[in-house]
C-alpha cells in the first residue's frame, strides 16, 4: 500500500501556503527516496478551514489529520511519521475536528478534500461518469421519472421542485435547447458552489449531461463571477479532460447524444444571480431581470427553452441516479428532500461548510458541526439565513427545523446556504443596515420598488444608527418594506427587505432603544456611544480595566468600574471585551 499524502488546496489552502507545503512534501520525499512508495493527491477544500491541512494515510497508523501545517512542518511529519511511524502529537488536528465531520451527511461535498479535482481517473474510480453511462440506456421520461421521485428542490433558493423544472423544459417545443449552470454566488458569507467547483467539478459536469440528455439539450453554459479563479481553472481542466474521454462532444459514448459546455464568466453583479438577469448577461446584453412570463423554461437564452439550475443542485443529480429517487427522499425532512449545504460565518468556532439532512435544527447545526460561539461568555443573539436577501433569527427559533417551508413561515428564507452567526455584541439595526445597504448597491434599478425604495429605507436606517432616528421611523419601514415585497419586479427586489422585516418583528426593543432612549445597547453605533458603565449590569470583573490602552478605566476588586472620558480615546476595547452589555 502507498502512503497518501491528501493536501487541502482549494482557495483557502493555497492562500495559507499549501503550494510551498507540497513543494517541501516533494523535496524531503525525494531526499529520502520515497517518491515511489508516497502519492501527494492536491485536493480541494474539505469545508473546516484550519489551513494548511494534510492528511497522512499509512497502513501501519491509518489516516491521521494534522492542521494548520506550516511549509517548515514538513521535514518533521516526513521524517517522524512516515518513515519513523510516530504520530507528530502537537500538530496533529483536535478533537473537535472529527466532530465536525461525524455529525455531517456528506453527499455533494463527499470528494471535497477526498480526490484531486484536476485528476479526472479518480473522479472516475470513486464511481463518476457512471451515471451518464446508466442514463444513456433510459429514456428522458425515466430520467426525469426519478429526479421527481427523490423530491430534490432547487438549491438556489426558491425551492422548486427539479423534477417539474426539467419536464417544462422537456415539454418546451424546439429543436434547440441549452441547460445553464448557475454559479453566480453573491451572497456576503456564501462558498458553497465555489468549494464545489474547486473539489468537485466533474460532479457538476455530470449533472450537466444528466439534465441535458434529459430535456433534450445540445449544449450548456457554466455562469461563474470571475472573482472564482481557482473555481474557473479546475473547471476548465475538467472541460478539456471531459471531452478527451468522451464524455462531452459529438455521439457521446458512441450514443446519439451530443452535448457540449461553454464557460461564461460574469463580472460580479449579484443580480445576475436572478436567472433572467443571467440570461441576459450570457447573451452580451446588461444584466437585468425581466418580468414573467415566459418563464426560461420555455424562452430563455436566445429566446429558445433553457433549464437553469444552480451548481448544488446538478452535483445532488449522479448520486440520484447511480442510488436511486427513493434513497434521496428517504433523506431530509417533509416536503424537503436531501441534504443541503450550508457555509457557517460570523461568531462561531467553526466557520467552514457543513451538510446536514434537510430538518436538522438550527441549533444541532451551530452548537453541532459549528462547535457553537467562538466566545461563549459572550452568547447568541441571532443568525442571519439567505444571504443579504435573507432575515435574522431570535435564539427563540433555533430550534427551527431547516426546510424551506419551516424557514419560510420565519420571515427569512433558505436562499443558497448563507448562515451568518452573530453574538450579543451585534447590533440589529446595524446589521439590518449594513445588508440593505449591500443590496442597493447591487440592485440593477430597473424598478422604482428598488432603485427609490430601498435607499429611501437605507437613509432612514442611516439615521437611526447615527442618533438622528424619529418614531415615524418604524412604521414608514414597515410600510415601504411591504410595498417593495408586492411591487418588485424581480426575486431578488421581493426579498430585499427581509432584513429589515425581521429584525423590526424579533428585535423592535434595539430599534426603540435607538430612536427614543438614544442608545445602542449593542454598544455598535458610533453615534450613540456614551462611553458610560452601567451599574445594573456591572458585574465588578474588571475585564474592560485590563484591555484599555488608554488606562481610562477607574477599577479596583470588589468595585464597579467607572470611564474617565477625559482619558478616553473611544477605541470600544471596553465594549468588546464585556460579555454583559454594561458600557453603552
Amino acid at each position: 500500500m502507498k502512503t497518501k499524502i491528501i493536501i487541502c488546496m482549494g482557495t483557502s489552502g493555497i492562500s495559507a501556503g499549501a503550494i510551498e507545503v507540497v513543494k517541501n512534501f516533494k523535496k524531503e520525499l525525494s531526499r529520502y527516496k520515497l517518491n515511489a512508495q508516497c502519492q501527494i493527491i492536491r485536493s480541494g477544500d474539505r469545508g473546516l478551514f484550519r489551513d494548511v491541512l494534510v492528511d497522512i494515510v499509512t497502513e501501519q497508523l491509518g489516516r491521521v489529520t494534522y492542521e494548520y501545517i506550516k511549509p517548515k512542518d514538513v521535514a518533521l511529519i516526513v521524517r517522524q511519521h512516515i518513515i519513523e511511524g510516530r504520530l507528530v502529537q502537537e500538530l496533529r488536528a483536535k478533537d473537535d475536528y472529527a466532530q465536525f465531520f461525524e455529525e455531517q451527511m456528506r453527499i455533494v461535498l463527499s470528494h471535497c478534500g477526498e480526490i484531486d479535482p484536476e485528476d479526472i481517473d479518480a473522479y472516475i474510480a470513486n464511481e463518476g461518469y457512471s451515471a451518464i453511462k446508466k442514463v444513456l440506456r433510459m429514456s428522458a421520461d425515466e430520467v426525469i421519472g426519478e429526479i421527481k421521485k427523490s423530491g430534490l428542490r432547487g438549491r438556489g433558493g426558491a425551492g422548486f421542485p427539479t423534477g417539474l423544472k426539467w419536464e417544462f423544459t422537456k415539454q418546451a417545443k424546439n429543436d434547440l435547447k441549452y441547460i445553464v449552470c448557475n454559479a453566480d454566488e453573491g451572497d456576503p458569507g456564501a462558498f458553497m458552489d465555489r468549494s464545489i467547483l474547486e473539489g468537485d467539478p466533474h460532479a457538476v459536469i455530470e449533472g450537466m449531461l444528466i439534465a441535458g440528455f434529459a430535456v433534450g439539450a445540445q449544449a450548456g453554459y457554466v455562469y461563474c463571477r470571475a472573482e472564482y479563479p481557482l473555481a474557473l481553472a479546475r473547471l476548465k481542466k475538467a472541460i478539456l479532460a471531459a471531452d478527451r474521454k468522451g464524455f462531452l462532444g459529438k455521439r457521446i459514448l458512441k450514443t446519439k447524444f451530443s452535448f457540449d459546455i461553454q464557460i461564461k464568466e460574469g463580472a460580479g453583479a449579484f443580480v445576475c444571480g436572478e436567472e433572467t438577469a443571467l440570461l441576459a448577461s450570457i447573451e452580451g446584453r446588461r444584466g437585468m431581470p425581466v418580468t414573467r412570463p415566459p418563464f426560461p423554461a420555455e424562452q430563455g437564452l436566445w429566446g429558445r427553452p433553457t433549464l437553469i439550475n444552480n451548481v448544488e443542485t446538478l452535483a445532488n443529480v449522479r448520486y440520484i441516479i447511480t442510488k436511486g429517487g427513493d434513497w434521496f427522499s428517504s433523506i431530509g425532512f417533509q416536503k424537503s428532500k436531501g441534504t443541503k449545504v450550508f457555509a457557517l460565518a460570523g461568531k462561531i468556532k467553526n466557520t467552514g461548510l457543513v451538510e446536514v439532512p434537510m430538518g436538522t435544527t438550527i441549533r444541532k447545526l451551530i452548537f453541532g458541526p459549528g462547535g457553537g460561539m467562538l466566545n461563549k461568555n459572550i452568547g447568541f443573539k441571532a443568525v442571519q439565513i439567505g444571504g443579504p436577501s435573507g432575515g435574522c433569527l431570535p435564539e427563540k427559533l433555533l430550534d427551527t427545523p431547516i426546510d424551506y417551508e419551516s424557514i419560510t413561515s420565519t420571515g427569512a428564507i433558505m436562499g443558497s446556504g448563507g448562515m451568518v452567526v452573530m453574538d450579543k455584541h451585534t447590533c440589529m439595526v446595524d446589521m439590518a443596515r449594513y445588508f440593505l445597504e449591500f443590496t442597493v448597491a447591487e440592485s440593477c434599478g430597473k424598478c422604482v420598488s428598488c432603485r427609490v425604495g430601498l435607499k429611501r429605507m437605507l437613509e432612514v436606517l442611516e439615521d437611526i444608527t447615527a442618533g438622528k432616528g424619529k418614531p415615524q421611523d418604524l412604521e414608514f419601514l414597515k410600510e415601504m418594506s411591504a410595498t417593495i415585497k408586492d411591487t418588485a419586479l424581480c426575486g431578488l427586489g421581493n426579498t430585499a427587505p427581509n432584513p429589515v422585516v425581521t429584525t423590526l418583528q424579533y428585535f423592535e426593543d434595539e430599534y426603540e432603544a435607538h430612536i427614543k432612549n438614544k442608545i445602542c445597547p449593542s454598544g455598535v453605533c458610533a453615534g450613540l456611544l456614551k462611553f458610560e458603565v452601567l451599574i445594573e449590569k456591572c458585574v465588578k470583573c474588571g475585564l474592560c480595566f485590563g484591555v484599555c490602552p488608554a488606562g481610562a478605566i477607574i477599577w479596583e476588586k470588589q468595585e464597579y468600574a467607572k470611564i474617565n472620558l477625559d482619558k478616553c480615546i473611544k477605541c470600544k476595547a471596553c465594549i468588546n471585551v464585556c460579555p454583559f452589555l454594561a458600557i453603552i
